[in-house]
């Protein structure tokens, strides 16, 4: 026998409209949030971390829901040297309009060098066709 949602006593759902509750459909929907931590806090919880005896480190751990991982990640970063090493990365919007703005740039430089040979090609053709219509003595056409 198969079950469908019309068989499931619909008291048994959550409402979607209470707050709190997500309005989203799917295996995702109450899927966690990844977290990002500000640098002040990473520092915080190292120097924390370290000042406590050992038998008291996997508190402080379980208490901001973290893994030694964590740590370890965080310790690479600031040993690494990075300015921002212990910041949250983020894109910064400029940095995008700019590469844009250069790549726009290049691509002008390009067709403006294409443009050049083209004329220049053009010249050297007419010269051509000039010297030939004069060697063949056939006049030139009046100029307007």
């Amino acid at each position: 026998m198969t079950l469908t949602l019309s068989d499931v006593d619909s008291t048994d759902r959550p409402d979607p409209t209470e707050p709190g509750e997500s309005t989203e459909a799917g295996p995702r929907a109450e899927r966690p949030r990844r977290r990002s931590f500000t640098a002040e806090y990473k520092a915080r919880i190292l120097a924390e971390y370290d000042a406590a005896p050992r038998g008291q480190r996997g508190a402080i751990l379980r208490r901001e829901g973290l893994y030694d991982t964590h740590l370890i990640h965080w310790r690479k970063a600031a040993a690494a040297g990075a300015a921002d090493a212990l910041s949250p990365r983020r894109a910064d919007p400029r940095d995008k309009e700019i590469a844009e703005l250069r790549a726009r740039a290049e691509r002008a430089e390009a067709d403006l060098d294409r443009t050049r040979t083209a004329l220049d090609i053009v010249g050297k053709a007419h010269e051509l066709l000039e010297k030939l219509s004069e060697s063949t003595g056939t006049p030139k056409p009046p100029r307007s």
